[in-house]
């Protein structure tokens, strides 16, 4: 796979906060408490989400909420 198709294949900011129905700041928030794994890309350093880490992180969230109760 090239870095292009790597690259293309993650996640933005927004359609991670439409995917956990949340709003962006909440997503960049989480990312700056490292909550979420971003990859910072290009010259303005804009966060992109693997979509394999985004998928972990809604399982922990089931798993942690079912615990609860």
């Amino acid at each position: 796979m090239t870095h292009y198709e790597q690259i293309s294949n993650m996640l933005t900011t927004g359609e991670v906060a439409h995917l956990l129905n949340v709003p962006s700041g909440t997503v960049r928030r989480w990312s700056d408490r490292k909550i979420i794994k971003a990859y910072r890309i290009g010259p303005r350093g804009e966060r992109r989400y693997r979509r394999d880490d985004i998928a972990v992180f809604l399982l922990q969230r089931a798993v942690q909420k079912y615990l609860k109760g």
